[in-house]
């Protein structure tokens, strides 16, 4: 449990944690718990300074929303599904790892999707006059158009993974893209502050906060189409080199930076997720390791003091700047423990290297209130764009 903030001015503020807090983190956390209207904060594990407010928190407020507590990339979450061959096969011949990361970097582009793949129009809920303003239309009928089945870069990636029963796995971690950004900035340019130095806030019950919520709602859609369209791509490259088919009933979906309202005991509250997945009791999701590391399937406990939330991944120690000072590509080569990677980039990966974050096992200890574990998977092919 958290030990520096317990309660701040009657605020709950309970944390899962693999071990004490920085100082930024904990000042941050402080900042948070006096913004307006907040009524309780949960702190995951992979906490870690990002902006305003921290990756790995869930924050409830009881009217106000906070675009700062979601983040830019609204909707980013974990898409996996089960193949139906062996994961020897990939790793049966070092030729056939290479090949597919080739052919699923093709596939799967980090920016734009190809041009064959991008839709005339975006139809049904992800239609372009669905969200709240022409500006954001506008957006939508560009970015969103072409930017739809891209991965995007950082810690965004594509793995093969095999599991503890030698089934062959794909994992996906992806967000809306520039859409999201673009939502987020929209409606910060348009929120108050309830404080002199307090974060921008809107009213859930104005017609600014419905669309902000809404727009929420939309760009959670995109980023579940996004994703959807780079399995479907992933799954055509491993039918044609593997002859695999994907099992569509075991596909999990799951998203980390949202908002929304919900109830917990008795009351409704706002609740903001930045870095924090859903875990409510018998929820299924997805929690990543670093690049070259395990990953885990898990199903939620639905604990009430955190929100029912748990991480969404294993969560940065070392800032990007300072991890691609002092890790160089041969060191992240090791790190990476036999994983097919594009070694040719492995100087711009150096960011995302395993020891840039924490280690997934602590996370998951640390959260074992939060969340069990379903099945454990190891990495084969890591597709990253650096």
């Amino acid at each position: 449990m958290i030990d520096q903030l317990s309660a701040v001015d009657g605020v709950a503020v309970r944390g899962w944690l693999t071990g004490p807090l920085p100082a930024d983190v904990v000042r941050s956390l402080g900042r948070l718990a006096h913004a307006a209207d907040v009524r309780q904060i949960a702190v995951m594990p992979d906490v870690h300074r990002a902006g305003d407010v921290c990756v790995g928190v869930a924050v409830a407020t009881g009217g106000l929303v906070y675009p700062a507590a979601v983040g830019g990339d609204i909707g980013c979450g974990m898409t996996a599904a089960r193949f139906d061959v062996p994961a020897a096969v990939v790793t049966s011949d070092p030729r056939i790892g290479h090949v597919l990361l080739q052919r699923l970097g093709r596939a799967v582009p980090p920016l734009k999707a190809a041009a064959a793949m991008v839709p005339e129009r975006l139809a049904g809920e992800l239609a372009a006059e669905n969200l709240s303003a022409d500006r954001l239309a506008r957006v939508a009928r560009r970015e969103g158009r072409w930017q739809l089945g891209s991965l995007g870069r950082g810690n965004h990636f594509l793995e093969l993974q095999a599991d503890q029963e030698g089934r062959l796995w794909l994992m996906l971690h992806s967000g809306s893209r520039g859409m999201g950004q673009a939502i987020t900035a929209w409606h910060l340019a348009r929120a108050t502050r309830p404080a002199a130095e307090g974060l921008p806030a809107l009213d859930a019950a104005s017609d600014a906060g419905r669309n902000y919520l809404a727009d929420v709602a939309w760009a959670r859609a995109w980023a579940r189409a996004n994703r959807g369209r780079m399995v479907e791509a992933a799954a055509a490259v491993l039918g044609e080199v593997l002859g695999a088919t994907l099992d569509a009933a075991t596909l999990i979906d799951c998203d980390h930076n949202h908002v929304a309202c919900e109830r917990h005991g008795d009351r409704e509250l706002v609740v903001h997720r930045k870095g924090a997945l859903p875990a409510g009791d018998g929820q299924a999701g997805l929690v990543p390791g670093s690049m070259g590391t395990a990953s885990f399937h898990t199903v939620g406990r639905g604990h009430p003091d955190a929100l029912c939330s748990s991480s969404h991944g294993a969560g940065r120690v070392v800032p990007r700047g300072e991890a691609a000072a002092r890790i160089d590509a041969r060191r992240l080569v090791r790190e990476m423990h036999g994983v097919i990677f594009d070694t040719r980039r492995a100087n711009r990966l150096v960011d995302e290297a395993p020891s840039a974050y924490r280690d997934i096992r602590d996370v998951m200890r640390a959260q074992r209130e939060l969340t069990a574990v379903v099945r454990e998977l190891r990495p084969l092919v890591s597709c990253k764009a650096s």
